[in-house]
């Protein structure tokens, strides 16, 4: 047994906006013995990070580039723009493409959407990153076009944003170079598509307890039995227990006479 089968561990990357708590807690119920280590890293390095054994896997954003990475694709996020609280936009629910024409649109160099065409004015220079960018629509600057995950991790309270239609979009997938796919990478996949602790294919999981079956009393054969003779009525009848207890107690507790035979004192049958 080398080392790493001794004390397992996992690692898993995870770029800015993607939130893995649900995963994680998941994997923690599921392998307590195996530690999860989260690794962020910028997206444009994700991938790059991943071949070189940074992370046994990681959230991604889609494309991503070459054979040697599997990926299942997750959700796709909405796109949305993201403006000072007294802009024009802030009045309504939704912006198109087409109504920020006039507005100056930034482009940081970590941008996560696939533009065909940009929209908007350009500015002079692009902002090296998204919390640049973010930054420069507070001061007035202009405006900015990302994924609302993004938007929610930079926000600030002098900045809203409002969803974007017409406009490219952004895919969250889990990856993992393919000639590592271990037994920990085969658990992971199972917890994040939903597969229960019995279906999962993972390594660690047990199956659940089988229900354990009620011990019998004594005597009873676990079935509800037929009362005593002369035990038509009271708690034989209820407990179905046809033992010598009930028998003994047939005339005084169910047909209700106390010390007299054949005389009955409950109350006398009404005639139709």
């Amino acid at each position: 047994m080398t080392g790493s089968e001794a004390s397992p561990s996992f690692r898993l990357a995870y770029v800015p906006g993607v939130t893995p708590t649900k995963w994680v807690r998941i994997w923690n119920e599921r392998l307590p013995g195996v530690p999860l280590t989260l690794v962020a890293v910028p997206s444009a390095e994700a991938t790059a990070l991943l071949r070189a054994g940074g992370a046994d896997a990681g959230f991604v954003r889609l494309p991503v580039d070459g054979t040697d990475l599997s990926a299942i694709p997750l959700y796709t996020e909405q796109t949305v723009v993201v403006i000072p609280k007294d802009h024009v936009a802030a009045a309504v629910d939704e912006v198109s493409l087409a109504e920020l024409a006039d507005d100056i649109v930034l482009h940081p160099l970590d941008d996560t959407l696939g533009w065909d065409r940009l929209p908007g004015r350009p500015a002079i220079e692009r902002p090296a990153t998204t919390a640049d960018a973010v930054e420069l629509v507070a001061a007035g600057v202009g405006v900015l076009v990302v994924p609302q995950s993004l938007a929610r991790l930079h926000h600030r309270k002098d900045l809203t944003y409002r969803p974007l239609s017409d406009a490219p979009e952004s895919r969250i997938a889990l990856s993992w170079p393919e000639d590592r796919t271990t037994d920990l990478v085969e658990d992971f996949i199972g917890i994040v598509r939903g597969r229960t602790v019995n279906s999962s294919r993972g390594r660690g999981t047990t199956p659940a307890e089988q229900p354990k079956a009620k011990a019998k009393r004594p005597g009873s054969s676990g079935t509800r039995g037929k009362p005593a003779a002369g035990a038509s009525a009271g708690r034989n009848a209820r407990g179905g227990s046809g033992g010598a207890k009930g028998g003994a107690r047939g005339a005084k507790g169910a047909s209700g006479a106390k010390g007299a035979s054949g005389a009955k004192r409950g109350k006398p049958r009404r005639r139709p």
